[in-house]
């Protein structure tokens, strides 16, 4: 019995440090059948999911909950880290025989308090080792939960890191896209296509780092945006979107730009869906119907940036989309986070044009302006 103890402790520490290793350190993507951070991950989220679904839209106690979900889990993976390790260790000094000097019991609580002690380096002395085996199980457990906490305490600034550089671009779209952003709205509001295809360029490397961070660090994924209104989602989404539109009427190298841009962008959205097991959803609601693409074209028409209006570009538009909503709607319906419109929406200000106290009901409403008209005063 105390064999078999000593086993399931030795397997127990070996697969929370592989899993630790993997989830905190490896720098890729690793693929294998269980995974403990995921699979932790898959589970904790399914009842916040459910009691979120509970919550009406647009509700600030909704997007509270997924708020506090994404940093709240990772520190709860610490603690199950810690107290799986702490298990471990404790069933290997039962198995050696539970060999400590002392006024406490030799059973496995005594155990399972020597190696809380030692995994935190108290060092509190009561209960000491007296054979040569458990010193060296001591000394094991106590450089491991040196090395562990430290790497925990490490880990936080290179997540939260990674959060910031996601989140700084999707706060630049906001003056440029909307409110939530609109792919319509993003290309309307840029003067030329030189200024565009520059923008793309920004947003292909993004894409690229979006796709390095989450998936290298998959709870990632769960950190909701600063605003309700805005997520990776649906920046991701929105600049998918923009690039499809251009690859079916665009022209020259703001063509070639799009499609650099929408590899990379449709590349980060089916690989995060792998990561997180998430299976692309082909029968979800048509987000551009045929009447709304013609609502597009007219908006199109009357921006500085001319698209050339071929004939079958609802059809090639359709097939693009085909190729990258799919994975779309399925992260959309994992995470709660929806997916921007084609056209924005005349109702809502963009972030930057409001604040909660203009919000409040008590305040006399304002009326939408340009950024135009604010900048032309500074002229």
């Amino acid at each position: 019995m105390r064999i078999f103890a000593g086993i399931i402790g030795s397997v127990l520490i070996f697969g929370v440090l592989l899993d630790a290793f993997e989830t905190m350190i490896l720098p890729r993507r690793v693929t294998q059948v269980f995974r403990m951070a995921l699979r932790f991950i898959r589970v904790t989220w399914r009842p916040v999911c459910a009691l979120a679904r509970r919550i009406p839209p647009g509700r600030k106690s909704r997007e509270t909950l997924l708020n506090f979900y994404g940093p709240l889990s990772v520190l709860v993976l610490f603690v199950l880290w810690g107290c799986v390790l702490m298990l471990g260790f404790a069933l290997l000094h039962w198995a050696a025989g539970s060999a400590f000097n002392g006024n406490q019991p030799q059973n496995f609580l005594t155990d399972l308090y020597v190696s809380g002690t030692t995994f935190f380096t108290l060092g509190l002395g009561d209960v000491v080792p007296r054979t040569g085996l458990a010193r060296l199980i001591t000394v094991l457990e106590a450089g491991t939960g040196f090395g562990v906490i430290a790497i925990m305490i490490a880990y936080l600034p290179v997540l939260y890191s990674a959060f910031s550089e996601r989140e700084t671009n999707i706060s630049l779209l906001d003056a440029r896209a909307g409110s939530p952003p609109a792919a319509t709205e993003l290309i309307r509001r840029h003067e030329d296509s030189a200024a565009l295809e520059r923008y793309l360029r920004d947003w292909e490397t993004w894409s690229a780092q979006l796709m390095e961070s989450h998936l290298s660090y998959p709870t990632l994924c769960y950190w909701r945006s600063l605003h309700s209104n805005q997520s990776w989602l649906a920046a991701l989404a929105t600049i998918l979107d923009a690039c499809a539109l251009i690859l079916v009427s665009g022209e020259g190298s703001l063509r070639w730009q799009a499609r650099m841009t929408f590899a990379m962008s449709r590349h980060a959205v089916v690989d995060i869906s792998l990561i997180i097991n998430q299976p692309p959803q082909r029968d979800s609601a048509d987000r551009l119907p045929p009447g709304d693409f013609t609502r597009v074209r007219e908006l199109l028409s009357a921006s500085a940036l001319r698209l050339v209006q071929a004939a079958d570009a609802e059809d090639r538009l359709r097939r693009i989309r085909d190729y990258y909503e799919p994975y779309l709607h399925g992260l959309s319906q994992r995470f709660l986070m929806p997916l921007p419109p084609w056209i924005p929406s005349q109702k809502v200000l963009d972030n930057w044009k409001s604040s909660a106290w203009e919000r409040r009901k008590d305040s006399a409403p304002q009326a939408p302006f340009e950024l135009g008209s604010i900048t032309r005063h500074f002229d």
